[in-house]
């Protein structure tokens, strides 16, 4: 489950080719590696002790090819991975951790509940960081070839950090997409966002709450989290609201969705900021009004329903009551969901892979068609729509 929550934060850089950027044998993979690295300045003998043990994970490829998770729609997945448990400690940890958390709040404006929320979800507070080899996963996915320009270059930065003495290619251990400690940052981003939070000289994330928290709210500040502003609020939507005014890819101020008859179930935001009607799950389930601080959560994650799941829990932490499920219609099973994205696709629509996965291009695709249909235009996949395309 962890290593499935964790495919996080990835920075995209440009890579130069050397010998196969992907695929074919993995020692003419290595090969190329080695001569990037050397070409990058770094001594010949460092890099042959740096990949002196490197070999294809296959159990990276089974997880990085198994993330059905994914799959469960906001309700089924925040059920399963906010506990009362989860909560307690978050509580509990609020108060060991007040000096720290203190601190990135004034350092990074970014909001305690925010980082223990994300800590809780990666995880689980530290207590399940992952034990994939770390160079081992990133030397994998950067020789499969579905991904490589995400990870090649993170094979570089643990190379640096094995260079400094801080990373070791036999035992650091993480996810299974390369992430390292607490709250599961890569090589890079602990390169260039890493922080030593606790005061000792080292920025040690595996086993200091206060780096990795630090180091974290670092991450997100670079990301453009804008201080001491909410990112998400419950609210409660009028039936006869224009649907096709809803969803991440328009806003209008709360002020004007106020207007419109848009209730918060407790204090609304600041009316002149910037915010979309989020429906996970259509016009008939839970409703939040999504702030800018918002969309900086899909620079830590890519899927919609982590992100939603990781902004709620936070405003679970901090006090928010549980979101009211409302009553929507059923999810489509995964051989409908592929259905729909394959009609969508032959109706011109984006929508990526056709993976069962309801993303925010299959999301958008919906939309349009359910308003060229004469549908509410929720966003929600229905089996209606579905007999209808």
């Amino acid at each position: 489950m962890k290593s499935i929550l964790t495919a996080a934060v990835i920075t995209l850089t440009a890579t130069q080719t050397y010998a196969q950027s992907c695929g074919g044998s993995f020692s003419s993979f290595l090969s190329g590696v080695k001569s990037e690295a050397v070409a990058k300045g770094y001594a010949p003998a460092t890099v042959d002790r740096f990949l002196a043990n490197a070999r294809v994970d296959k159990k990276v490829l089974k997880a990085d090819r198994s993330q059905g998770v994914f799959k469960l729609n906001f309700t089924q997945f925040a059920q399963r991975v906010i506990s009362a448990s989860r909560l307690s400690k978050g509580k509990s940890n609020r108060k060991k951790y007040n000096g720290t958390l203190t601190k990135v709040q004034r350092t990074y404006g970014v909001d305690p509940a925010v980082m223990l929320a994300f800590w809780a979800l990666e995880t689980d507070y530290g207590a399940f960081q992952g034990d994939f080899n770390t160079l081992n996963a990133l030397l994998t996915l950067s020789h499969d070839c579905r991904r490589p320009e995400l990870f090649r270059p993170q094979v570089f930065s643990a190379l640096e950090l094995y260079k400094r003495g801080d990373f070791s290619p036999t035992k650091t251990t993480g996810a299974w997409a390369g992430e390292i400690g607490m709250v599961q940052m890569l090589p890079g981003d602990i390169i260039s966002r890493g922080v030593d939070g606790d005061g000792d000289g080292q920025v040690s994330l595996k086993t200091s709450a206060p780096d990795a928290l630090m180091s974290g709210a670092n991450v997100i500040s670079g990301h453009g989290w804008r201080p001491n502003e909410p990112w998400l609020v419950e609210i409660s939507v009028p039936k006869n609201l224009d649907w096709g005014k809803t969803g991440l890819d328009k806003s209008m101020t709360v002020s004007e969705w106020a207007n419109l008859g848009v209730k918060a179930r407790g204090k609304m935001p600041n009316g002149a900021l910037q915010a979309s009607v989020l429906l996970p799950q259509g016009r008939k389930g839970p409703a939040f009004l999504a702030l800018p601080n918002f969309k900086v959560y899909f620079e830590w994650n890519k899927s919609f329903v982590y992100v939603t799941t990781a902004a709620y829990f936070a405003t679970r932490i901090a006090g928010a009551p549980r979101f009211i499920e409302g009553n929507p219609d059923p999810s489509l099973s995964d051989s409908q969901m592929k259905s729909l994205q394959r009609k969508l696709n032959k109706r011109g629509y984006d929508v990526g892979k056709i993976d069962g996965i309801l993303g925010a291009k299959t999301r958008a695709a919906v939309q349009a068609e359910q308003g060229r249909l004469g549908m509410p235009a929720d966003a929600w996949p229905t089996k209606a729509l579905l007999a209808k395309l």
